[in-house]
């Protein structure tokens, strides 16, 4: 037994192999059958006479999940496993910007990994479109929900999906970016840059890319849009044994970039900086920036995209002030490296599969673990 890999219990082994088969053929049901909701559920140690009434559960409890599962709306969770500690206990993410890039292949890593993944993303098409793709590679327990990050209604209706059909136990932060400027950065490719390798291009981006308040939208997205998001989702987060949150986030975030010492230090001070302050900080930004006022006020003032830098200081702060008014969560963030996609023109240095790393790590962290914390790839490091 032992040498073959089989339970060794010396009572209970036939009978754990016999529910780890029921267990594995439930999902091979549920990818064969995606019109069906397939799953499987643990009662619990239910009192009953096959243990002469030991059970620390009543019938009633015991039938509850089984009840629930039975009644799950359509178009819920699939090849999925219930236990009877929670009403879904099983683990759930929710992955913002799902449908492709990082997004998407953090999907397909968790889903391997038997986590139930809700994909959102923009386009519904798009969405719908790399579920399908995930389901041909035998991962049936991801389903997508349309999500307009920085729409209040969007993100409560993502909310009230969750707590109809699931139970939140994750979630991973937002990558969004608006489709008139993935359209003109296609374009770009096609003319501009073709012709040029991987460093060519890179250099072209760094001289050209800069903001202007018009697009200032990144810091609209990547700040507001995630505090929209969170806040929609936190009392899920709460109501769970075990709620992780994974910002996606960038080294241009970190304050050393920053010009000014004074909102270097109020930044970095979490013991006195709100979500309020941030707000105004915000704001502050986007009308220096209209006024030309960056560098008296201690904005980013090097080359290139001093929105993008602010939205993901801003992020970082919030991860941050989330962490410690949230003590049973673990919330953190990190920097997946520059890895080659669409949105660099694939001039990046890692695959998506190594930008991924330092998400599922923050994911799958366990109970107690690291909370306010900085990845730098899949290394701790500072926010300075």
């Amino acid at each position: 037994m032992e040498r073959r890999g089989w339970p060794t219990d010396p009572v209970y082994s036939a009978y754990q192999a016999s529910k780890a088969f029921v267990c594995a053929y439930t999902r091979i049901l549920a990818r064969e059958n995606p019109a069906l909701r397939v799953n499987c559920v643990h009662p619990g140690y239910v009192e009953t006479e096959m243990n002469c009434n030991t059970g620390n559960l009543t019938a009633a409890e015991g039938a509850s999940v089984s009840v629930a599962v039975a009644l799950a709306k359509q178009g819920g969770v699939t090849g999925a496993y219930f236990d009877s500690t929670e009403i879904t206990s099983f683990l759930v993410a929710v992955v913002t910007g799902g449908n492709r890039g990082i997004g998407l292949e953090i999907c397909r890593q968790l889903a391997s990994k038997g986590v139930t993944v809700v994909l959102t993303a923009r386009d519904e098409k798009r969405g719908a479109d790399a579920v399908k793709t995930l389901g041909a590679h035998g991962l049936s327990n991801v389903v997508f929900h349309q999500l307009e990050v920085g729409d209040l209604s969007s993100a409560a209706r993502l909310a009230e999906f969750i707590r109809e059909q699931l139970t939140m136990h994750e979630l991973s932060g937002p990558q969004q970016r608006s489709e008139t400027q993935n359209h003109f950065r296609k374009r770009l490719a096609s003319s501009l840059l073709a012709g040029m390798d991987s460093m060519e291009k890179l250099e072209w981006l760094r001289k050209h890319t800069t903001d202007t308040y018009s697009k200032a939208e990144c810091l609209r997205t990547n700040y507001h849009g995630t505090k929209i998001v969170t806040e929609a989702l936190l009392p899920l987060l709460q109501l769970s044994s075990h709620g992780r949150v994974v910002y996606m986030t960038s080294s241009f975030g970190l304050l050393r970039f920053f010009s000014g010492e004074q909102l270097k230090e109020e930044l970095n001070n979490i013991d006195t900086l709100s979500e309020e302050r941030l707000d105004e900080l915000s704001e502050l930004f986007l009308n220096d920036l209209k006024n030309g006022q960056m560098e008296p006020h201690g904005w980013p003032t090097g080359p290139g995209r001093p929105a993008y830098k602010v939205s993901k200081a801003l992020t970082n702060a919030y991860s941050r002030i989330i962490a410690k008014k949230h003590p049973t969560l673990c919330v953190n963030c990190v920097n997946p490296g520059y890895v080659s996609t669409d949105m660099n023109f694939h001039t990046g240095d890692l695959t998506v599969e190594e930008g991924a790393r330092g998400a599922l790590i923050l994911a799958m962290v366990p109970k107690g673990g690291m909370t306010g914390a900085y990845l730098d790839i899949t290394e701790v490091a500072h926010f300075v």
